[in-house]
C-alpha cells in the first residue's frame, strides 16, 4: 500500500510537471528537447497498460507545434523491488510505441542503497539491449543550506536525501524556509515528508534548534513546525534551560546524528553486497564495521556495482 512519502513525492511531480524536465537538465545533465508545455498524461497510460504495470506518473513534453518530443515516466521508490526491473522497461517500450517520441524513465529513491540498486543497467536479452533509469537519490540531489539556491521542491527533495547526514540540521532548515512561499496545504505535505525522513537523532537536534530560534527571535516558522515544540518545553526553555540543550546538542546529538549515517551506510553497503552475492570474510565484515569514515563508505558502495569479489569492493 502507498505510504504518505509515496504519495507526497508523487503529488510533487503532479504537482510541478516542469520539475522533472528541469531536474533532469540541471541534475543529470540531460540534453532536454525544447518545449513549452510539461503535463500530466497517466490517465492515457492506463489505457495503454495492464493494472500490474502502471506506474506513478507520466509526463509529456511538447513543443510549439503540439508534437509530442519526450515522454517521462516517474516512479517512486523506497524499496527493492525485483518486479519493477520487468516493469520499467515496459513503461519504456509500450509509451515509445503508442506515442511515437523518446521516453525515460525517472526514478526518485531517496535511500542511497534503494538509489544504487535502481541506477543498474536493465538488460533486455543477452546484451543486446538495455534500459537505463534515470535516478534522482542522495548522490544526484545536492545538499541545500541555503533556501535562495533552489525552488521549494528541490531544497525538500534535498531535506528527505540528506537530512540525516553530517550538515543534516542546516538541510532541514533552508527547506523548512523555502516552504514559506508555498500554499499551506503543500507546505503541511512537505514538512511531513521531511519529518518522517528524519530519524529520531535529527528529530531532536531540529526541534532544539527550532525551540532556541523562536526564544532568540531569530525566525518565525509555520504553525505546524511549530507543533513539533510543546508548550511546557518551550516556558522551560525561556526559564534558562536553553544553553542546557545548546550543551546536549553539542556534546551528544551530533554525534549520533554522524553514528545514525555511519550505520545507515554500513546498513546499505552489507545490503547490497548481500544482494550480490558477495561473501564477506570475517575480516572484510569487521573492516567494513570498524570504518568511521563516510568518504570511504560511499566509495565502497559504489565499488559494489560490477564487483565479483569483495576485496574489488574495499579497494
Amino acid at each position: 500500500m502507498p505510504t504518505l512519502e509515496h504519495n507526497a513525492l508523487v503529488e510533487m511531480f503532479r504537482d510541478r510537471p516542469a520539475l522533472a524536465p528541469r531536474l533532469l537538465a540541471t541534475l543529470f545533465h540531460v540534453e532536454v528537447p525544447p518545449h513549452v508545455a510539461a503535463a500530466v498524461v497517466e490517465s492515457s497510460l492506463d489505457q495503454l497498460l495492464p493494472v500490474e504495470f502502471r506506474a506513478d506518473l507520466v509526463l509529456e513534453l511538447r513543443d510549439a507545434s503540439g508534437t509530442i518530443v519526450l515522454a517521462i515516466v516517474v516512479e517512486v521508490q523506497r524499496d527493492m523491488d525485483a518486479n519493477k526491473k520487468f516493469s520499467w522497461p515496459t513503461y519504456v517500450t509500450v509509451v515509445r510505441a503508442r506515442k511515437r517520441c523518446r521516453t525515460v524513465v525517472l526514478v526518485v529513491a531517496p535511500d542511497a542503497g534503494v538509489a544504487a540498486w535502481a541506477a543498474e543497467s536493465i538488460d533486455l536479452g543477452l546484451g543486446l539491449g538495455h534500459v537505463a533509469p534515470l535516478v534522482l537519490g542522495p548522490a544526484v540531489v545536492p545538499e541545500i543550506t541555503d533556501p535562495g539556491e533552489a525552488e521549494a521542491e528541490l531544497a525538500v527533495l534535498s531535506a528527505v536525501a540528506h537530512g540525516n547526514g553530517p550538515n543534516g540540521p542546516a538541510v532541514v532548515l533552508a527547506a523548512l524556509a523555502a516552504l514559506g512561499p508555498l500554499d499551506q496545504e503543500h507546505a503541511m505535505v512537505y514538512f511531513q515528508l521531511i519529518w518522517n525522513a528524519l530519524r529520531e537523532p535529527m528529530r531532536q537536534a531540529l526541534e532544539a534548534l527550532v525551540m532556541e530560534r523562536q526564544i532568540e527571535g531569530e525566525a518565525t516558522f509555520p504553525p505546524f513546525v511549530q507543533k513539533l515544540i510543546d508548550r511546557g518545553k518551550l516556558e522551560g526553555m525561556r526559564e534558562g534551560k536553553l544553553e542546557g540543550i545548546r550543551e546536549g546538542m553539542r556534546e551528544g546529538k551530533l554525534e549520533g546524528i554522524r553514528e545514525g549515517e555511519l550505520k545507515g551506510k554500513r546498513d546499505t553497503l552489507l545490503r547490497l553486497l548481500a544482494r550480490a552475492g558477495i561473501v564477506l570474510s570475517e575480516n572484510e565484515s569487521a573492516r567494513i564495521q570498524a570504518c568511521t569514515d563516510i568518504a570511504i563508505l560511499d566509495r565502497w558502495i559504489d565499488n559494489v556495482l560490477g564487483a565479483k569479489t569483495a576485496a574489488e569492493v574495499l579497494s
